[in-house]
């Protein structure tokens, strides 16, 4: 597929809640694309990151991961990602691009293979888990993005690839259902606190609730619940428009102290100091 000649996906133009983006930094421009038709039960998101950094300086990019695997192509890399589950830091320098896919959750496990407990805070080489489409997705995605990689029509040629792919791990299987809904209940009810209201939700015990996530996810329905309430909370604290105890008691925290530890624990920062450097200028 010629890059002029590629359909236009529709953009997405939201900065992502997970993206602990710093404005001050203008050095990459992140492209974000929805995933539509039947590839969309393998594919959340493309993202397409492209960066111009001055000679001599990085560029620290820090992201609070959703409980999805990644597929990523570079110029110098392909990798498949599992979760990070503290904070998930890439350091850019000079002029470089990057083309990768959010996986739904139901979809690390069809990739990889098996349980993606194996890569929870690891990579491995695309190939590893995609045998030779590996190298012929890795190939493609470079041809596409060689000439201009700010170009739509680049996207659209690199999306293409991934599309081709993807679609022989269709159809999503019942237990990769099921967790999509798991996850989907986790991130649309601010009210789910605890594991026990999780279980209740679904139907499920704590041990199968667990198995479940551990084999589909490589986490657990813990860490599913302070993740979300934790993007919540950088959210929040980047609009600058409500106080750090009012976060804390609107997520359900039992109190400012407990947000500041949680926070403080995964970002490296209090919520105060994230929302003085992170928030809306």
């Amino acid at each position: 597929m010629e890059p002029d000649t590629a359909p236009r996906p529709r953009r997405l133009d939201a900065i992502e809640r997970a993206h602990l983006r710093d404005p001050r930094d203008v050095t990459a421009v992140v492209h974000r694309y929805e995933a539509d038709g039947p590839l969309a039960a393998l594919v959340q998101r493309f993202w397409i990151p492209v960066w111009s950094v001055p000679p001599g300086q990085e560029s620290v990019q820090r992201v609070l991961q959703y409980p999805c695997c990644l597929l990523v192509v570079a110029p110098d890399y392909a990798r498949f990602h599992g979760v990070v589950q503290g904070l998930s830091t890439t350091t850019l320098a000079g002029d470089g691009w990057a083309a990768g896919v959010m996986l739904t959750p139901a979809a690390g496990a069809l990739v990889a293979g098996g349980p993606v407990s194996a890569f929870t805070d690891r990579h491995v080489d695309a190939g590893e888990v995609l045998g030779d489409d590996g190298a012929r997705l890795t190939a493609a995605v470079r041809a596409a993005m060689a000439r201009d990689p700010s170009s739509p029509g680049a996207h659209a040629a690199a999306m293409a690839a991934y599309t081709d792919v993807l679609t022989r791990f269709l159809p999503v299987d019942d237990e990769g259902r099921l967790v999509d809904r798991v996850v989907a209940l986790v991130e649309s009810r601010p009210d789910l606190t605890r594991v026990d209201q999780l279980c209740a939700e679904t139907g499920l015990s704590e041990r199968a609730l667990q198995r479940l996530c551990s084999r589909r996810l490589g986490l657990t329905p813990k860490w599913l619940v302070q993740r979300r309430r934790l993007q919540e909370a950088a959210g929040r604290l980047r609009e600058r428009t409500t106080t750090v105890a009012e976060v804390a008691a609107a997520l359900g925290y039992a109190d400012q102290p407990h947000l500041t530890r949680d926070f403080a624990r995964v970002t490296g920062m209090t919520p105060g100091e994230f929302a003085a450097r992170y928030g809306d200028r």
